[in-house]
């Protein structure tokens, strides 16, 4: 049995699950509405770009890269795609429109096309945690209802893509020195990322009573707690929990 059946058959069987009925907000604070809509349209491109690189680990000859992961990798992407179409509904119901495309998501997907197989499953990663910190503290914050259950069900599928790319990366990186700039690697990119959402979403941390500077320790906690799964003695559940 490979490495890599019990993601295929847990993305698959996830596959199976219903999109979420988001036809309204009207749970949230109406003030919520407007910077709610304007960061989940940011976050939708995100998860909407992902399809390049299933067709890419097709071409990849790397440890542990055989089929069955590649076609875990694909399930992941088509996981990738339900968030996009279901953060487009929350859009929607916010009464916002969704976005061709941003600043930063443009930047994200400069750096990928510059990178090697495995420094874009690092940058990945990274845009796990970044939607990890984001969904969970925005979820934490919001009343019971349709729109926090489905970034709760959004933030665990997150916190099990995370344990993936771990897994992955964990099996390529091989000796003293490898660990060193995987190390290196992750701290800049994943501290890089996070520092520019905390920026970018900075007005809508405000608007539901999460400050900047709580969102960076958070931040710091889950990009440090990644580090040790990469780089630490042994494989750990890095998910949603700093």
């Amino acid at each position: 049995m490979s490495t890599w059946t019990h993601w295929h058959n847990r993305f698959a069987e996830r596959a199976r699950r219903p999109l979420p009925h988001l036809d309204d907000a009207a749970e949230l604070p109406a003030a919520w509405h407007a910077p709610l809509a304007r960061s989940l349209a940011r976050f939708q491109i995100g998860e909407a770009g992902e399809g390049r690189i299933a067709h890419q680990v097709a071409r990849v000859t790397l440890p542990a890269v055989d089929d069955e992961y590649r076609a875990a990798l694909r399930l992941f992407v088509r996981e990738e795609g339900r968030h996009a179409r279901i953060l487009g509904g929350m859009v929607r119901g916010l009464g916002g429109e969704l976005l061709r495309t941003t600043w930063s998501e443009r930047l994200f997907v400069r750096v990928r096309r510059l990178a090697g197989f495995r420094l874009k499953i690092l940058v990945l990663l990274a845009a796990e945690v970044v939607g990890i910190g984001f969904y969970g503290s925005i979820a934490a914050r919001l009343p019971a209802g349709k729109l926090r259950a489905a970034l709760e069900e959004i933030t665990g599928d997150e916190a099990s893509h995370l344990d993936f790319h771990v897994d992955f990366l964990r099996r390529q990186i091989d000796g003293a020195g490898a660990r060193w700039l995987a190390r290196a690697a992750w701290l800049s990119i994943a501290g890089i990322a996070c520092a520019l959402v905390v920026v970018d979403h900075g007005g809508t941390y405000a608007q539901v009573g999460v400050g900047r500077r709580r969102a960076l320790v958070d931040y710091a906690w889950r990009i440090l707690a990644v580090e040790r799964a990469l780089t630490g003695p042994a494989p750990a559940r890095a998910a949603a929990e700093p």
